[in-house]
């Protein structure tokens, strides 16, 4: 049991670390395509790269017909209205705003999964997530957050709320589903439902931008590492701990988003970054050391 934790953890942490990365690339491209596009694009990669994955390693594609539901609201909520409200938010307000409107994803988290799953509250959980989230806001800086762009905000807040209810119901999926299963199928349904506004807007979209290295290096990123892989590993994180605990790996995203706006895009960061670099890692502690 506690071998299957700390295994979740792991890829908990590395698919979330991934998704740090993601904000500075998502800035980079976003100036060639707008964001629901962007997410097209990236799930296009991630369905073929996964469906490949998925046939080498012989997964059985079929789905009961009671279990298609639940599968495809994961893809709608999920993959698609949480990731396309994320990088709308992100566009019309700062990465530094996401991340702090994410430390708010494991609170849902756990009330999700108390609400949904019934999972039992107990202190342990409530203080660990309590000393991430403060560990967070000490990384990113609270004057991060700037009242001129609440439409940023409002869109970031769906994010991480369907973020956090997405999470929970992987819960409800049962175990004999493969990760690679659940998520390429989840990516086929965003990808079909966000295909007609992007064909309605196939005129306004420069196509040209893909022949530029930096633009497909970024596209690969997303589609294949920040997707097919990170979205994989976190569901399997999500099979191998409890919903209310699996939130609080999510921190790793502002985390590793400040450390690589620091080193690649030469922003500040102070004694705050560190102070919560040690609050986060005391709680992903706590919580491993000491939850059920």
């Amino acid at each position: 049991m506690r071998k299957n934790k700390i295994i979740g953890a792991l890829f908990l942490s590395l698919s979330a670390s991934i998704w740090g990365g993601m904000f500075v690339v998502v800035k980079v491209v976003v100036a060639f395509f707008p964001p629901i596009e962007l997410v097209w694009l990236r799930y296009l990669v991630a369905v073929v790269v996964l469906f490949i994955i998925g046939c080498w390693q012989h997964v059985n594609w079929r789905v009961k017909p009671k279990d298609l539901p639940l599968i495809l609201l994961i893809g709608l909520i999920g993959n698609a209205v949480s990731i396309v409200t994320q990088e709308t938010g992100t566009w019309l307000s700062s990465a530094q705003l996401g991340s702090v409107i994410t430390a708010a994803t494991p609170t849902f988290m756990i009330l999700f999964a108390c609400w949904i799953l019934k999972e039992r509250l107990t202190w342990i959980k409530e203080g660990s997530v309590a000393l991430a989230t403060i560990g967070v806001l000490m990384i990113v800086g609270v004057h991060a957050i700037d009242m001129g762009k609440l439409h940023g905000a409002f869109f970031l807040v769906i994010a991480a709320l369907t973020w956090a209810l997405m999470s929970v119901l992987i819960k409800l999926v049962p175990d004999h589903y493969s990760p690679i299963q659940v998520t390429t199928l989840a990516t086929a349904t965003a990808l079909l439902c966000l295909s007609p506004i992007v064909y309605m807007q196939r005129f306004t979209i420069q196509w040209h931008y893909l022949t530029e290295p930096t633009v497909i290096l970024c596209i690969l990123y997303l589609g294949v590492v920040s997707t097919a892989v990170a979205f994989v590993m976190w569901n399997r994180g999500l099979q191998l701990m409890n919903a209310a605990s699996s939130g609080l790996f999510f921190v790793f995203q502002p985390l590793v988003g400040t450390f690589l706006g620091w080193l690649i895009l030469g922003e500040a960061i102070g004694l705050g970054f560190w102070a919560g670099v040690l609050l986060i890692s005391a709680s992903i502690w706590i919580n491993i050391r000491y939850s059920d």
